[in-house]
């Protein structure tokens, strides 16, 4: 098999997406994983930067719509909520918050371990990277 080249990496449609049935809502939602940047950005709203420039704590506000906001979009795969949106995402149904965020995590490649990661723990960090799961 040949190399690919930075063309076709680019060119490559890698992302999945899945449909997932939500009959607490009446219907199907669209999941899609999320791309490298989105995914960072999302770690990166998760941590509390201490005066020192230093992780201080784990920002659990609003983690399941943060998480699940990123993920939902519409036939035409344009994201359903912004960033500034997911507060009203966070008022729906925990549970239906927890099912939608565990298809959001597997699809985009992000383990249980990803917030510690983010937060600096070192022990957590080379998780992300383990292709055995």
């Amino acid at each position: 098999m040949a190399l690919l080249s930075k063309d076709q990496i680019t060119a490559a449609d890698d992302r999945q997406w899945e449909d997932v049935p939500v009959p607490e809502w009446g219907g199907d939602v669209r999941v899609l994983g999320m791309s490298g940047t989105d995914r960072n950005a999302y770690q990166s709203s998760m941590v509390v930067i201490g005066t020192n420039g230093k992780p201080q704590r784990v920002n659990l506000n609003d983690q399941l719509a943060k998480l699940v906001g990123k993920c939902l979009v519409g036939e035409d795969f344009q994201r359903l909520y912004s960033d500034k949106e997911v507060a009203a995402l966070g008022r729906k149904n925990g549970a239906v918050l927890d099912r939608l965020a565990d298809v959001a995590k597997r699809l985009s490649g992000l383990d249980d371990k990803a917030v510690e990661a983010a937060a600096g723990n070192s022990e957590a960090a080379q998780s992300g990277a383990s292709s055995s799961d």
